[in-house]
């Protein structure tokens, strides 16, 4: 295939972008319709309001002094930094009423677990440590937390949030009490954390299931894999060409050979790629970008970084290896136990994982997502919820919302449904999806 043909795009400052629409006083009419049911005192819903608002309207950094300067001066300061910082609401449910607003208004085809750094000068906000920037080349101070988007091929909204606490937060005591950090809050790995940022939160919601997108956040492949498994939660993740693989497939080259590297894998089986289309993340209306892709089904590694390479018996999934530049090495990895998935609908779900970067990169300052200054690990919550409330407001634009999601309970079968269960799925549900294309 000649270079020509291809059009493969990768992650980046100029993809995913969205036509960014101003929030009408409908859409604030209707997010405060969302805080409402969560927020029983009207002081506290008056705050709420004023915080998004100013997150909206505030340029540059959105510290709790520049909002209060523009919704009304000095004496809305003190009142805004309690009600972050120092109230008592749940930011859960919250969450979770935003997330069923987003499921009526733009059914999502995936959940993509999106990874944010948040640089810190200084060593007293809640979760700072020093850590290694793979972007940077270099270690930085920081914090770091995983966002799950609801996702779909024309736009993309954070619904929930985790920030990962290193063991010096977690088991120091005089640490815990500055920051405010509950009981319940123990020490985990990042790989522990990306996947808690679904499984310990959306689970619980009352909205449909949707397979998760979401890249390895350390060396255990495995462990993250289980956790899913374990859940009944579908995954598609992608991982490094250095991840060691067992070709599961007699009819493969590679199969009996061991536990070998995803690149080495994809250059056993370069012969048989074929070309996939996508919709291009943030593209205009038509626009499809093109890959070439090979699948083979694999022996999933064992949990644990030092998970014996023994895999009889071990679960098999699919590794993806894709191919932007046909003459060049992969673009990237994916491994999944979605096997019986159509492999063009695994790319697509791929792509959204983009669409949520380059929606990131255009929202995510705007409405001050890294922008807390506070301390306490309550306030960071509350935080970046109202903060993707504001990224709502802007992304969903006037949408109107199914009645049922604000009134009631929502639909508990259809989009992501599990397997076994049934339902209406709209035109943009899995089922859809997962269609074959031929």
């Amino acid at each position: 295939m000649s270079r020509a043909v291809m059009s493969g795009r990768t992650a980046g400052p100029g993809l995913g972008r969205l036509e960014v629409v101003e929030p009408t006083d409908t859409v604030t009419e209707l997010l405060t319709a969302l805080i409402s049911p969560v927020l029983r005192r009207r002081d506290q819903r008056r705050r709420a309001e004023q915080y998004v608002r100013g997150l909206l309207s505030v340029d540059g950094r959105k510290s709790v002094r520049r909002i209060a300067s523009s919704v009304g001066g000095g004496a809305a300061e003190q009142g805004l930094h309690h009600f972050v910082a120092h109230s008592t609401w749940e930011w859960n449910a919250m969450r979770e009423r935003l997330a069923r607003h987003v499921q009526g208004v733009m059914p999502p085809q995936a959940w993509v677990v999106q990874p944010v750094s948040i640089p810190k000068v200084g060593v007293h906000s809640v979760g700072v440590h020093r850590r290694f920037v793979p972007h940077l080349g270099q270690a930085d101070s920081g914090q770091q937390a995983f966002g799950v988007w609801f996702a779909a091929e024309d736009m993309s909204v954070p619904v929930s949030w985790r920030l990962h606490l290193p063991g010096d937060w977690v088991h120091d005591e005089e640490h815990r009490r500055r920051a405010d950090i509950p009981e319940s809050v123990v020490e985990e790995t990042l790989e522990e954390c990306a996947s808690a940022s679904v499984l310990g939160a959306v689970l619980g919601w009352r909205v449909p299931r949707a397979p998760v997108v979401m890249s390895a956040a350390g060396p255990d492949v495995g462990g993250t894999m289980q956790r899913h498994r374990a859940a009944g939660q579908p995954l598609l993740l992608r991982v490094s060409g250095t991840t060691g693989l067992a070709v599961a497939d007699p009819s493969m080259p590679g199969h009996g050979a061991g536990r070998v590297s995803a690149h080495r894998i994809a250059a056993s089986v370069r012969a048989l790629r074929r070309p996939v289309g996508w919709p291009v993340p943030g593209g205009a209306p038509g626009e499809t970008g093109r890959s070439l892709v090979v699948a083979v089904r694999v022996v999933l590694p064992a949990p644990g970084p030092r998970a014996s390479r023994a895999d009889a018996g071990r679960p098999t999934g699919l590794l993806l290896a894709e191919w932007h530049d046909p003459d060049g090495p992969p673009a990237g990895f994916w491994l999944t136990e979605m096997a019986d998935t159509p492999v063009p609908a695994l790319v697509r779900l791929a792509r959204l994982a983009e669409r949520v970067a380059g929606d990131f990169g255009t929202l995510g300052d705007r409405v001050g997502l890294r922008d807390f200054e506070g301390r306490s690990f309550t306030g960071w919550h509350r935080h970046v919820t109202l903060a993707s409330i504001a990224y709502a407001a802007i992304a969903l634009g006037g949408r109107d919302p199914w009645p049922e999601v604000l009134g009631g309970p929502g639909p508990s079968v259809g989009f992501g449904a599990p397997v076994g269960a049934s339902g209406p799925t709209g035109p943009g549900g899995v089922e859809a999806l997962f269609a074959p294309t031929g």
